[in-house]
């Protein structure tokens, strides 16, 4: 199994270049996630960032999306949304998976003068499921897309909790309602040291997550999780408790990034050690 980070927030450089003379080629980062993986011989693509720049950094790392077997969306939510199209164009075959709930719908609610409610959009860029409705597949329970590589929705109950701290929201039939997470998913694959979890965002906690895995592979050890842990807004004593958390769980390997923060990601350090690394553009994982 073969990970490579096309997008992150920290900006890096192209491991792989086409000659050992040749400067590694500076790729930038943005707010956004996208994760390539090559496994049993698939290639699958995890998100797409928040535009087009994962193309290019995949091109700079020599990565033909045009040779990719399938695309996963972790969530809904414009920072791993906004490069599908460039996706669909580059790619005339593979499907795109996304959670049956997945819509054109998702907000981030603001308080102005503690008496009005704004709605930022923060989903799926309009008019895109539309355009691409052929190559979509909407995924209800669990779904093995490739032998040994699942995808797994959220089994955790009252996540809308969650989303009501979050001030995260869901347009349905004119109102909004607190986000419930459904439209999230993990990308599971089944290898030879454990299960390998990836969820970009991990907004249904990544120590819930975690035991949905587990409850939903009886038996099988759990080798690591990659993704955004949404910390970045957290206050520190909950993330020193939520890495506690984690800690008492047998997960071998952590790589984080993305919305996870800079400080989040120093507590997470501190308390679990080098088991956590830091994701960035350019990484590159071997298991």
């Amino acid at each position: 199994m073969h990970i490579k980070i096309l997008v992150d927030n920290i900006s890096g450089s192209a491991c792989n270049t086409s000659s050992a003379e040749e400067s590694p080629k500076q790729l930038d980062g943005e707010w956004g996630l996208c994760v390539y993986t090559e496994f049993n011989g698939k290639r699958i693509l995890l998100d797409t960032g928040a535009s087009a720049r994962f193309a290019k950094n995949a091109a700079d790392m020599n990565i033909d999306l045009a040779a990719i077997d399938a695309g996963v969306l972790s969530h809904a939510h414009y920072d791993h949304a906004n490069g599908m199209q460039e996706f669909f164009d580059k790619n005339d075959h593979a499907k795109f998976y996304l959670r049956e709930s997945a819509g054109e719908n998702c907000y981030h609610s603001y308080k102005v003068f503690k008496f009005f409610t704004y709605q930022k959009y923060i989903g799926i860029r309009k008019g895109t499921l539309k355009r691409n409705a052929e190559r979509i597949v909407f995924v209800n329970g669990d779904r093995d897309i490739f032998p040994g590589v699942t995808l797994v929705g959220h089994k955790t109950p009252n996540l809308d909790e969650i989303g009501k701290r979050a001030h995260m929201s869901v347009k349905e039939n004119g109102k909004y309602r607190p986000d419930s997470f459904d439209h999230e998913q993990s990308l599971v694959f089944d290898t030879p040291k454990g299960l390998f979890i990836m969820n970009s965002c991990s907004h249904g906690g990544a120590d819930n997550i975690i035991k949905e895995i587990e409850a939903t592979f009886p038996g099988k050890p759990i080798y690591a999780i990659l993704g955004g842990f949404h910390l970045f807004r957290t206050p520190d004593d909950h993330v020193k408790a939520f890495a506690e958390r984690l800690r008492d769980l047998n997960v071998q390997k952590i790589y984080t990034g993305h919305c996870t923060g800079q400080r989040a990601y120093e507590i997470l350090h501190d308390v679990l050690g080098d088991k956590v690394e830091q994701m960035h553009t350019g990484m590159e994982i071997e298991v």
